[in-house]
């Protein structure tokens, strides 16, 4: 035949002269269920080469692949043989050599609860059998024991109170469904002699000079009774031996340091305590401040002691009083209506061990009345925020200021021009925000008027105030006391109470006292429809003052 060309297109793959490699990481053969894994095809000498892979897998049929073969969580059925080949740039290379992979039930491991492998004698032990990638299985576990038989248990094995015949090795293995795991590596248990632990009585680490105090060395047994000789160490000097209990009769600042203890005994020998630091200070003198501060107190003024202790803080307190009456607090204020000239004193009590020296204060007591006396209207101790009240003092002197200081100042007693309105020797302050305080007034030679309470009610919706003399009553007179409301409505259906003790009144709308005595002094409160007054303190006078 003429005119036709025939042109053949041989397309030719040779071969690349090494085989690859596969890597297997984890770099080991056996693996464990669940265990990621990952076949990774290497081929030296073929950079540059863009290369498709092909895996071969149990021998059976080759799949393309990239260059790594990964298994995320292996099980059985991944167990078997794998090996890779690659094509790239009319380059063919051999089947790499097959690796084999083993896939094996986890490894038993032991945990311990708690997890240090040293625990002390008494404590409770856990050692749990866990089994990783056997979910689904039912388990029977055994334990070994100190390179003992083995005996059929749960996955926990429990110590409720551990003892020294519990140290050694423990390890666990478990079967199910035709199945049998290794032996667990061993975790070895090291049971100890407690620790000793050194008591302070007092429980505070301060204590004050001339304190008792006791240091007391325990430890924990585990139910044994052994006879222990103990030694102590102060500050890493020298052992000395002693009783279970360090007794310091007197204590004073030699003593401050750190203690620890030991203790042998039935041939055992305990470590070293931490070490208790014991702090030894001076004693406490608590201050004893009056409120108001002027030196120019009159009889039948309502005055506050308050006990001041200098520490470091956090220590709870627990105050006493002289002289001591019905109504002496525990706490560190003492409010009395000024009487006679006399000593107060106060101490604090943490306690059975630590108590502080008295504090003491004179008071004086004027028996005349002073220069000028002080006003308030509307005549009563409680006000609401938003209605004014005036002040006026009354006196021979026309250059009277009006003074005060509140929980919100510093005592700097700033005058009447800060914060209300002075004409003559009138202040009236127009709104009452921030306005309660002790107020007096005061004339350019230095006197003083009596001193009044403000107690302002700060509340702008159903508010009820406790209608109560601002000035000291006389012993004999009539008092009545009232609770009104915003609108300074008279409230009916009204409970009292006198130093928060419920007061029998018949009358359910105001308290009338007809001749009162100095048992009726005091704070009063009072109640309506589940809302309630602040208190008010109600100073009552002899009838000589």
């Amino acid at each position: 035949m003429t005119g036709f060309h025939f042109t053949v297109l041989i397309q030719l793959l040779y071969r690349v002269g090494k085989a690859p490699t596969v890597i297997l990481q984890p770099n080991r053969t056996v693996v464990y269920r669940g265990e990621r894994v990952t076949l990774r095809c290497e081929i030296w000498g073929g950079g540059g080469t863009e290369w498709t892979y092909e895996w071969k897998t149990n021998n059976g049929n080759a799949e393309k692949s990239s260059n790594e073969y990964i298994i995320n969580r292996v099980s059985d059925t991944n167990s078997g043989k794998y090996s890779c080949m690659a094509r790239g740039d009319h380059q063919l290379t051999e089947w790499s050599d097959a690796v084999t992979l083993t896939v094996r039930l986890s490894k038993p491991t032991v945990i311990l609860e708690p997890s240090g492998p040293v625990v002390y004698r008494g404590e409770k032990v856990t050692l749990r059998c866990e089994i990783w990638g056997g979910g689904g299985t039912e388990w029977t576990y055994e334990w070994k024991t100190n390179n003992g038989n083995a005996e059929k248990s749960s996955n926990e094995y429990r110590i409720n109170r551990v003892s020294d015949t519990n140290s050694g090795e423990y390890s666990c293995m478990a079967r199910g469904d035709h199945q049998l795991t290794e032996w667990s590596d061993a975790v070895t248990l090291t049971v100890r002699l407690s620790k000793p632990t050194v008591i302070l009585e007092p429980s505070g680490p301060v204590v004050y000079s001339g304190e008792k105090v006791t240091l007391r060395c325990e430890i924990w047994e585990g139910g044994r009774r052994t006879q222990w000789t103990y030694e102590w160490k102060r500050n890493n000097g020298n052992a000395e031996k002693r009783s279970r209990e360090y007794r310091i009769i007197t204590v004073n600042e030699y003593h401050s340091g750190k203690y620890s203890c030991m203790a042998r005994g039935d041939h055992q020998l305990t470590e070293w305590s931490d070490a208790v630091t014991l702090t030894v200070r001076l004693p406490i003198t608590p201050t004893v401040i009056k409120q108001p501060s002027w030196a120019q107190i009159y009889r039948g003024e309502r005055v506050t002691l308050r006990c001041e202790i200098q520490d470091d803080g956090g220590t709870q307190w627990t105050y006493e009083w002289r002289p001591n009456n019905i109504n002496s607090p525990t706490s560190s204020e003492f409010m009395i209506t000024a009487d006679s000239r006399g000593y107060y004193s106060c101490r604090g009590r943490r306690d059975s061990f630590t108590i502080t020296k008295w504090g003491v204060i004179t008071l004086t007591v004027f028996n005349s009345h002073p220069a000028a006396s002080l006003s308030v209207s509307p005549d009563r101790v409680q006000h609401l925020i938003d209605q004014s009240v005036t002040m006026n003092c009354g006196g021979n002197d026309t250059k009277w200021r009006m003074r005060r200081f509140t929980g919100s100042t510093s005592p700097s007693y700033v005058q009447c021009s800060n914060w209300g309105t002075m004409h003559g020797s009138s202040c009236t302050i127009n709104r009452l925000e921030d306005h309660s305080g002790v107020y007096w007034c005061e004339s350019g030679s230095g006197e003083f008027s009596n001193a009044v309470n403000i107690t302002v009610q700060d509340d702008y919706y159903d508010v009820i105030i406790l209608v109560s003399p601002v000035h000291p009553v006389t012993e004999g007179d009539p008092v009545t006391l009232s609770c009104r409301d915003k609108e300074q409505n008279l409230l009916s259906n009204v409970i009292f109470y006198h130093n928060n003790k419920l007061i029998n009144n018949d009358s359910r709308g105001e308290l009338k006292i007809s001749a009162v005595s100095k048992s009726d002094e005091g704070f009063y409160k009072c109640q309506h429809s589940g809302k309630e007054s602040p208190r008010s303190w109600m100073s009552v006078r002899g009838e000589k003052d």
